[in-house]
C-alpha cells in the first residue's frame, strides 16, 4: 500500500518527538543518578512513564508512516497531549512562555500534518466519484 506524503511527514514529526522524549528520559536518568531529585521512587516512576510515552510516540510514527490508522489516531492524541503540556508551561505561578512555545511548536506542525494524513487515507479508501 502506498502512503501519502502527509503520512510520511507526520510519521517523521512523530519520530522526532519520540526521540525528543527519549532525550528527556536521559535527562531524568542523569538527574536521578546525580541525586538531583527529592524522591528516588517518584523519579523512577516518572522515568518509566516517560519511556513508555517515547515508545508509544515512536510506534505511532512507524505506524503512521506505513499508513496504519491507529498510528494516525494515536499521533493526534499525542499532539493534543503535547499541546496540553505546553499550555501548562505557559500558565501558572512559574510560567515559562518560551518553553511553552518550544514544546508546542512540534505539535503545531504535527497536528495539521496528521489531519492531512487522515484525509489522504480517507481518499485512498473511498475515492471521490467524478
Amino acid at each position: 500500500m502506498r502512503t501519502s506524503v502527509a503520512e510520511r511527514l507526520s510519521g517523521a514529526v512523530l519520530a522526532l518527538e519520540g526521540v525528543g522524549i527519549l532525550v528527556l528520559v536521559a535527562w531524568q536518568i542523569v538527574a536521578l543518578v546525580s541525586g538531583d531529585t527529592d524522591s528516588a521512587v517518584s523519579s523512577v516512576a516518572l522515568i518509566v512513564l516517560t519511556a513508555l510515552g517515547a515508545a508509544l510516540a515512536l510506534a505511532f510514527a512507524f505506524a503512521c508512516a506505513r499508513g496504519v490508522s491507529w498510528g494516525r489516531s494515536g499521533g493526534i492524541v499525542t499532539q493534543l497531549l503535547i499541546l496540553a503540556v505546553a499550555l501548562g508551561a505557559a500558565t501558572g505561578q512559574v510560567a515559562h512562555p518560551l518553553t511553552a512555545l518550544a514544546v508546542a511548536a512540534p505539535a503545531l506542525v504535527g497536528l495539521p500534518l496528521l489531519i492531512a494524513a487522515v484525509r489522504a487515507a480517507a481518499r485512498r479508501v473511498r475515492p471521490t466519484e467524478q
